[in-house]
C-alpha cells in the first residue's frame, strides 16, 4: 500500500438512473438505478480495484467520476476542483484526469497514424513550443510503454491488441495526469499479455506517482494490481477495503461467493458459495438489501431495511450480519 497522502476524489451519495422507456400511454414512469448511492474516497498514489459482475454500474461509476457523464445526484470533489470543475476549468481538468477504455480496437481512431494519435492531445492542450518539440515528447512516451520510434507511423490496424493498449495508455499518460480510470483494459486480450500491461502499469505509477481506478470483472487481475477493492452489486458498494484483508477474510456473503469462485491451485479442492437466482432487476428496486433475494442469510430485516457501509475492522461492509446499521 502506497504512503497515504490524502484523497485525490471524494464521491458522495452518487447516483445515475435512467429513465426506461414506456410501452402504454400514462404508464408511470420507471427508472433504472445503475448507480445507487455509492460513497468512496480515491486516495493519492493508490490502485483503487472496482469489481462486480457484468451490470453492476463499474464503469458507469468510472464515467462519472471523470464526467463522461452526467450524474442524476450526488457530488464528487476533486484535489485542485473541490466544487467541481466549472467550464472555464474543463480543459485544465482534462489534462490532470484520463481514461483508458476496454477495447484499444476501436478507442484509437483507425485513419489516424500513431504519431497524430499520441501528439493531437498535446496540440489541443497547447503543450510543446512546435511540432519538434511535441513529436519528441510522443516518441519518449512511446519508450515509456515499451515501444520505439519506427511505431509513430504505424497505424492501429498494422499493431497487435496488447500494442495498441499501450499506445492507449501512452495517449492518457503523454498528458502527465494525476488520476486515470482503466476501464477494463486487460480483458480484451491474451492472458501473458495481460501480465505485460499490468506491470507496464505499475511501473508507471511507481515512475510518475499516479492514482488508479482500476475497473474489471477479473477477480485475480484486481488482487494483482490494486491496493484497495470496492465490490459493487447492483449499483451499489457494498464491501470496501485493503485487498489483501478483503481475499482473505470477505466479510460481505456476495464477496464470499465471488471470492469462492477463484481455483488455487496449492490449496487444492475447496468448497464454493453458490449464488443462486437471478441478478434482481435494477429498475425501481424497492427497499432493503439487494443481494437479500440471492442471499442464504437473508433475515426479514435485509428484505425491509437497506444496509449502509459501515467500518468494521479497518474496511467498510454493506450488510445488517456483519453490524452495519
Amino acid at each position: 500500500m502506497p504512503e497515504q497522502k490524502g484523497n485525490i476524489i471524494e464521491i458522495r451519495d452518487l447516483r445515475k438512473y435512467y429513465k426506461v422507456k414506456t410501452e402504454r400511454l400514462f404508464e408511470k414512469t420507471r427508472w433504472l438505478h445503475a448507480v445507487d448511492g455509492v460513497d468512496l474516497d480515491i486516495r493519492k498514489g493508490e490502485t483503487l480495484g472496482i469489481v462486480g459482475e457484468s451490470g453492476c454500474g463499474k464503469s458507469t461509476l468510472g464515467h462519472m467520476v471523470l464526467r463522461l457523464r452526467k450524474p442524476t445526484a450526488g457530488t464528487v470533489s476533486y484535489e485542485g476542483f473541490p466544487k467541481g470543475p466549472d467550464r472555464s476549468q474543463m480543459k485544465e481538468f482534462r489534462e490532470k484526469f484520463q481514461i483508458i477504455f476496454q477495447d484499444p480496437y476501436s478507442s484509437l481512431n483507425p485513419k489516424k497514424r500513431i504519431g497524430w494519435l499520441l501528439q493531437e492531445p498535446l496540440v489541443i492542450h497547447g503543450i510543446g513550443k512546435d511540432a519538434a518539440e511535441r513529436r519528441e515528447l510522443a516518441v519518449k512516451m512511446l519508450r515509456e510503454v515499451g515501444m520505439d520510434e519506427s511505431y509513430m507511423e504505424k497505424f492501429p490496424r498494422e499493431l497487435s491488441g496488447g500494442q495498441r493498449q499501450r499506445i492507449s495508455i501512452g495517449i492518457a499518460m503523454i498528458m502527465n495526469p494525476d488520476f486515470i480510470v482503466a476501464d477494463e483494459p486487460v480483458s480484451a486480450l491474451d492472458v501473458s499479455v495481460q501480465a505485460q500491461i499490468l506491470n507496464l502499469m505499475k511501473e508507471l505509477q511507481e515512475k510518475h506517482g499516479l492514482t488508479w481506478m482500476f475497473i474489471s470483472h477479473d477477480l485475480n487481475v484486481v488482487h494483482y494490481i490494486s491496493d484497495r477493492i470496492g465490490v459493487m452489486y447492483l449499483g451499489k458498494i457494498v464491501e470496501i477495503g485493503n485487498v489483501e484483508e478483503v481475499y482473505q477474510d470477505p466479510k460481505h456473503p456476495y464477496t464470499k461467493a465471488l471470492l469462492s469462485s477463484i481455483p488455487d491451485l496449492d490449496a487444492g479442492p475447496k468448497e464454493h458459495e453458490i449464488i443462486e437466482g437471478d441478478v434482481p432487476s435494477a429498475v425501481d428496486p424497492g427497499p432493503g438489501c439487494a443481494f437479500a433475494s440471492r442471499c442464504k442469510y437473508a433475515t426479514e430485516r435485509c428484505r425491509k431495511e437497506t444496509p449502509v457501509l459501515k467500518d468494521i475492522g479497518g474496511r467498510k461492509v454493506s450488510c445488517f450480519l456483519c453490524g452495519s446499521e
